[in-house]
């Protein structure tokens, strides 16, 4: 019996006997370290930009996205936004700016300017938000258009005032008015978010009159949330620029040079109307609106100052 099962495992063995295995040829090492050294430097890099883009703040991400493109003449054949020709518009135009309202209270977290990187003008200036904090109106007026603008501003927002203004909002959430509304200063419009081209909640704010792109640190400003002086004077040489008031070296009208001191080296805190002066010249000279200095005075828009009365300034 031992030896038939010895044959059977025999006749087995033969049966699957495995032919000889011809050498393998094994390639250099070298190919394959360059590869793995060039993933791991991958690897890294990307490890980098990840710590680098946590270290960042969220106004760094905003100031370093693609700027909106021009609504008012990019893919707007359908429905027109800017309906101005350049022979309509003036070359200078004073513009009353009393009566506006903060769109939000956040902060300017990206300027109104040229971006070298992208080639094309940032028209507008970006406020700081949380998503669904309340867009408002900046000005009494009428909602020209309600769109969406995926490349850029997501949903947004273009009112028309009666001082001749347009204001732009952009990247809402959820809109709170529609076409043809008439709206107050201060009226809510919107709810704020990130829609469109955007890294994160923030409102993109543009002021524009008759299709020029003003920047709004010339009008607004933001961080004292007021305007500068309760007129703007439009120029088409001019309209690029921000203003602004401090320190001021110019002062209120005086009959005497004594008067004449520089706001830097300066803590006065009130002021002594003079014969002649006028509460906008007043407030220009501190670097104020008309409208805040009757607020710190808790004056009407039709009281008169008179010479001698004492103003405060803060």
């Amino acid at each position: 019996m031992f030896r038939l099962k010895t044959l059977l495992l025999a006749a087995v063995c033969t049966a699957f006997a495995v032919q000889p295995i011809a050498a393998q040829n094994i390639t250099s090492k070298n190919p394959h370290s360059q590869a793995h050294k060039r993933l791991l430097a991958s690897r890294a890099k990307s490890n980098d930009q990840i710590k680098l883009v946590e270290r960042n703040t969220f106004i760094d991400l905003i100031d370093d996205i693609e700027p909106e493109p021009d609504i008012y003449t990019e893919g707007w054949n359908s429905k027109r936004v800017n309906p101005f020709n350049e022979s309509e518009v003036p070359n200078s135009k004073v513009i009353d700016v009393t009566g506006y309202y903060m769109p939000c209270p956040g902060q300017v977290t990206s300027n109104y300017g040229y971006r070298a990187k992208f080639g094309r003008m940032h028209k507008g200036i970006d406020l700081a938000i949380r998503s669904n904090d309340t867009i408002r109106a900046a000005f009494d007026g009428k909602v020209r258009l309600t769109n969406y603008e995926g490349k850029g501003y997501g949903n947004y927002v273009i009112l028309r005032h009666p001082n001749g203004l347009e204001t732009v909002y952009g990247h809402l959430n959820k809109f709170l008015v529609k076409p043809d509304q008439v709206v107050k200063a201060g009226q809510p419009i919107a709810l704020g978010g990130s829609t469109g081209r955007s890294t994160g909640p923030h409102l993109h704010f543009e002021t524009r009159y008759m299709g020029y792109a003003i920047n709004p640190n010339a009008i607004f400003d933001f961080k004292n949330q007021t305007t500068h002086t309760d007129t703007y004077a439009f120029s088409k040489s001019t309209y690029t620029q921000a203003r602004n008031y401090a320190p001021k070296t110019n002062l209120a009208k005086s009959d005497s040079k004594e008067n004449v001191y520089k706001s830097g080296t300066d803590n006065r805190t009130t002021y002594t109307v003079k014969k002649g002066d006028t509460l906008s010249s007043i407030a220009r000279s501190y670097g104020m609106s008309a409208t805040r200095l009757r607020n710190i005075n808790g004056l009407e828009k039709a009281d008169k100052i008179q010479a001698g009365q004492v103003l405060k300034l803060k």
